[in-house]
């Protein structure tokens, strides 16, 4: 029913057969791969990974890999700001969200996930300008490729630079109505991640509901509000300052609610780890353990 993987950023040092191999040996399905333009490394934390090239892609080499391990690809990752302030950035980016759909279809590959973007200093309305504006295109691109988009959900707020309004306008399911509304496609739905909304104040278990249709790919990532600092800053300061992302099961996301629900609307597909807890950054096998204990807590919801 569910197939248990995760997302390969976490594995930067790894190649393509090393990420592989590591999901084999250790009871994963499927893993989301990181697929960054090699050239156009990004500075950012868990950025910048490129475990397949979609420039340089060799078919062949990729579904003798897959069948080696018996692991498969849950969908091809690429997490940039598409409406980045400057042009040309933001269209490098369009331009590379495409050509991954483009490698998704030729893989077979159902989904590419990515970020909606925004422009942090514009409003709501005048982001869904930009959105009306530039991703129609790319939406069709993938109908035409019979690959879906899923719109990871966070909103990109943690660092000065991308105040105030962060670098992702699909953060709500208010704005996510009106992204439906603006591209009804089917083909553009959501790489849901829970912890995001529980650091904003908010139900993680109701959109699994009231977006059954759209939920395309599924991030496991916890996340842990402490009350003290929050009582202090207040809701109005740098996310950072009050949360911490956490592995699954170490903060505050109701994880048997969560997987309950997703039983009941009878998603099938990808549930996907995502690291990233500080708290297993010191050394490769702190990594490593940090996968292998999502996982174990992870395995009373699923069958590995």
């Amino acid at each position: 029913m569910l197939h248990l993987g995760f997302v390969s950023a976490i594995l930067a040092d790894y190649d393509l057969n090393g990420v592989l191999k590591f999901a084999s040996e250790h009871s994963f399905r499927c893993v989301e791969l990181m697929c960054w333009p090699a050239d156009n490394a990004d500075a950012r934390r868990y950025a910048g990974v490129t475990h397949l090239n979609v420039d340089k892609l060799n078919v062949e080499q990729v579904h003798a890999l897959t069948r080696q391990y018996g692991i498969s690809i849950s969908g091809l990752g690429y997490y940039p700001n598409p409406l980045d302030p400057d042009p040309e950035k933001a269209e490098f980016y369009r331009e590379h969200i495409r050509k991954i759909i483009r490698a998704a279809a030729r893989l077979g590959i159902p989904v590419v996930n990515t970020f909606i973007g925004r422009n942090p200093s514009l409003s709501i309305a005048e982001n869904l300008k930009l959105v009306a504006q530039h991703w129609p295109t790319i939406v069709k691109e993938a109908e035409e490729n019979n690959v879906r988009i899923g719109i990871e959900n966070c909103p990109m707020w943690f660092t000065d630079d991308e105040w105030p309004g962060g670098k992702n306008l699909a953060t709500t399911p208010a704005i996510w109505d009106r992204l439906f509304e603006l591209i009804p496609s089917r083909a553009l739905g959501l790489n849901y991640d829970p912890s995001h909304l529980v650091w904003q104040m908010m139900d993680e278990i109701r959109p699994i509901y009231d977006y059954r249709d759209r939920l395309h790919h599924i991030h496991l990532k916890d996340v842990k509000v402490y009350r003290d600092k929050l009582n202090r800053v207040g809701i109005m300061a740098n996310p950072l300052e009050y949360h911490s992302p956490k592995l699954p099961g170490l903060g505050d996301v109701r994880w048997r609610d969560f997987f309950a629900a997703l039983t009941d609307v009878r998603y099938r597909g990808p549930v996907c780890i995502e690291v990233e807890d500080k708290a297993y950054e010191g050394s490769p096998e702190d990594v490593q353990n940090a996968i292998l204990t999502a996982r174990n807590y992870l395995s009373q919801f699923l069958v590995l």
